[in-house]
């Protein structure tokens, strides 16, 4: 049996924006917008690209974008898989359950800290109501604590 050529980033790319074409976040913005701050946090944070392909992806299975089964016969390196699932929240999962397994995962951490910096950015959490911004900084802040990350 042969192992498949990985996917290219840009193919990751192409195929995670397209599992996310019908998905808007928060405010109305088209979620793409999201996956792709993110791989550009992870690249600026010196992230390999076993790590960016995990951003494009992070969300993918938690949002039912894509399968887990999917990702199990993708043609991704072990890594970017293992990082995906790490960043996989599970329905009803304790915080500190999702961190410690971040945490354990080798990679998933500096991909967590682009996805908060770009979920925590004032700009994106302005145009929110009060309350919802509040809520959201507050579990950001919660978050990068029990991961260890600055403020």
């Amino acid at each position: 049996m042969t192992t498949p050529t990985p996917l290219t980033l840009p193919e990751v790319e192409n195929l995670a924006r397209a599992a996310h074409a019908a998905q808007t976040d928060k405010a109305g913005r088209p979620y793409a917008e999201h996956l792709a701050a993110v791989a550009a946090g992870v690249r600026a944070r010196g992230g390999d690209p076993d790590q960016i392909a995990a951003a494009w992806l992070h969300d993918a299975v938690e949002d039912h974008a894509l399968t887990e089964e999917w990702l199990d016969t993708a043609a991704l390196s072990p890594r970017t898989k293992a990082v995906v699932l790490a960043l996989t929240k599970h329905p009803g999962e304790p915080p500190e359950s999702y961190a410690r397994r971040i945490l354990a995962t080798p990679g998933a951490l500096l991909v967590k800290e682009a996805d908060l910096a770009h979920n925590a950015d004032p700009a994106r959490l302005a145009v929110l109501d009060a309350a919802t911004r509040d809520r959201l900084t507050e579990k950001y802040a919660r978050m990068r604590a029990l991961l260890g990350l600055p403020a």
